[in-house]
């Protein structure tokens, strides 16, 4: 045994915790008295010749912070012994991380129409791939994604046009705040921004950061409820920045371990731009959890203002590596 060894040898108890604790990534004291506490423990374990046993149970931390005091550190992302959890198909993300080590591709296509008098548009969305890749500890996150787009536009007795090609790249983090706790929500926050790599029709031609505040709560084994708060740049038609306010909020319910459904609204304001004006949608899908790193999903929905498109439907899947 490490610990008895260095005992032995005459290592100070005080230094032989440390390095025990830093080694199992589960030493998180709250206070300096909880830090002495646990530093004695931990000797004494040594001492005992018992330090692993005594460590067994002792997991690294799933959110970077907590509700209440204490050094329970509860919550964190789905094990690999239960189903994943996707950002998808909903406009409202997941406030889980993926944990450490794993990586979680999501992707899907999208059709939108929108008939706006003389102007009927159509595209086409895919591959919606998301990358979510854990890295450096339980609750934190690299994203990235790639979208392509094929657009046309029919007005009236005039050729139609299209354009086709990608959209800006999408970079961020999310850092897994807090678990739920009773009436307190399960919280994650999303830095993120795209930079200018996608074709001419579709890109800002600068970066445009953003900021995305995740909540949502678990009401019982079948409902669910969560909402997204978002601050981005935005670029609008003339070619102003302006602040994009974004707001959603979402239900779940489990029928089956392998059949779920939701439904959602969410808007997407601005403030500080004449061109640019809100819009308004619901929508609602099913997803089909084929086994714990696997899942299925379509979903469809409508606009419920004049600047909103008309309709969108889609497909997708999540595979957990």
């Amino acid at each position: 045994m490490a610990g008895a060894d260095a005992v032995r040898r005459g290592v100070p108890l005080v230094v032989v915790a440390s390095v025990l604790a830093m080694r199992t990534h589960c030493f998180h004291p709250r206070s300096p008295v909880s830090a002495v506490a646990m530093y004695l423990s931990l000797a004494a374990a040594s001492v005992a010749g018992e330090p692993d046993a005594w460590l067994a149970d002792c997991q690294p931390p799933g959110t970077l912070l907590q509700w209440s005091c204490g050094n329970s550190f509860s919550g964190g992302p789905p094990g690999r012994d239960e189903p994943l959890a996707s950002d998808r198909p909903d406009f409202t993300e997941a406030s889980t991380t993926v944990g450490r080590g794993v990586v979680q591709l999501e992707m899907g296509y999208t059709y939108i129409s929108d008939d706006d008098g003389p102007v009927h548009a159509h595209a086409h969305s895919y591959p919606e791939l998301l990358a979510r890749i854990g890295i450096l500890a339980e609750w934190l996150e690299l994203r990235i994604a790639f979208n392509h787009a094929t657009q046309t536009e029919d007005i009236g007795p005039l050729p139609a046009s299209t354009s086709s090609g990608s959209e800006d790249l999408y970079l961020g983090f999310k850092l897994a705040l807090t678990p739920q706790e009773g009436i307190l929500p399960e919280m994650a926050l999303m830095p993120q921004w795209t930079v200018p790599t996608g074709h001419r029709a579709f890109t800002a031609d600068e970066v445009l950061p953003g900021l995305n505040w995740l909540y949502g709560w678990e009401i019982n084994d079948r409902f669910s409820t969560a909402g997204s708060t978002q601050i981005n740049k935005g670029i609008d038609d003339a070619g102003d920045t302006y602040l994009e306010l974004a707001q959603s909020w979402t239900v779940g319910i489990s029928f089956t371990d392998h059949f779920g459904a939701y439904t959602e609204w969410f808007v997407i304001g601005q403030s500080g731009s004449a061109a640019a004006r809100t819009q308004h949608y619901v929508n609602g899908g099913l997803v089909f959890p084929v086994t714990n790193d696997l899942q299925f999903d379509v979903r469809a929905g409508v606009g419920l203002s004049d600047a909103s498109d008309d309709f969108f439907a889609g497909a997708g899947l999540v595979v957990r590596l």
